[in-house]
C-alpha cells in the first residue's frame, strides 16, 4: 500500500473510509512530532510548559531538554489514499494523564507505540494497554539522532512481543518515514482482520 498525499489526490472521495489510529508511547518519545510531521492539516496540540511542580512526579531521564507536555491528546490527519483518510490521536504520555486513553481508545482502528531504546520500559503501559484490549498495534522504534541504533530483533526481545507484531525503525521527524510506519500499521491491521475472517470460516 503506497501513501500519497492529498496534494497529489485532491480531495478524498464522499465514500472514503476514516479510521480512528492512536500513537502512543511514554513521555517525551516523540509521539506529538510525529504526528506533527504527517498531518495535513495544521495539527492540534495540548501542550503546556513543564514546571517546577513536575520535579519528582515526571521522569525526564532521557529526554532532559524536553520543556513542555501534551496534557490532553495531539490530532492530525493524512490521507492515505482516495478512499482511506486516518485521524491521528496522540495521547499523553505521563501516568497522571491515562486516564484519557479509555476516551481516546474508544473506536480505534489500530495504534502505533513509539519506543525510545534509550529508556525502552516507558513504553510498556501502552503495550500492555493495548495487548488487553486486543487493539492491533506495531511499535515504532524513534531513532533519535545521536543514539545507538538497535536491531529490530533485539527490541523485540527487549520489549518480550509476539513474533507477529511488526517493529519498525522510524524517524519521528521525517514525514516519508512516519507515513511508512503508518502504512506498516494498516497492512498488519488488514492482514489480522483476514486472520480472523479465514478462522470464522473453518
Amino acid at each position: 500500500m503506497e501513501s500519497v498525499s492529498s496534494e497529489q489526490l485532491g480531495r478524498p472521495s464522499l465514500g472514503a473510509v476514516a479510521a480512528k489510529i492512536l500513537v502512543a508511547g511514554g513521555f517525551g518519545v516523540g509521539k506529538t512530532t510525529l504526528v506533527g510531521s504527517v498531518s495535513e492539516i495544521v495539527p492540534l496540540r495540548t501542550e503546556e510548559t513543564l514546571t517546577e511542580a513536575s520535579v519528582g512526579v515526571d521522569d525526564l531521564s532521557g529526554a532532559e531538554s524536553k520543556t513542555t507536555t501534551t496534557v490532553a491528546f495531539d490530532f492530525g490527519r493524512i490521507t492515505i489514499s482516495s478512499d482511506l483518510i486516518l485521524y491521528l490521536f496522540g495521547t499523553p504520555g505521563q501516568e497522571r494523564f491515562w486516564f484519557m486513553w479509555n476516551e481516546l481508545a474508544n473506536g480505534a482502528l489500530g495504534a502505533v507505540v513509539l519506543a525510545d531504546t534509550r529508556r525502552l520500559d516507558s513504553c510498556f503501559g501502552a503495550i500492555d494497554y493495548f495487548e488487553q484490549r486486543g487493539l492491533p498495534f506495531i511499535i515504532g522504534v524513534n531513532c533519535f539522532h545521536g543514539t545507538q541504533i538497535y536491531d529490530t530483533n533485539e527490541v523485540r526481545r527487549a520489549l518480550d512481543i509476539d513474533d507477529y507484531v511488526p517493529v519498525v525503525l522510524c524517524d519521528a521527524r521525517e514525514r516519508e518515514s512516519t507515513k511508512q510506519l503508518l502504512t506498516a500499521l494498516m497492512e498488519h491491521v488488514m492482514a489480522l482482520t483476514r486472520a480472523k475472517q479465514q478462522h470464522a470460516v473453518r
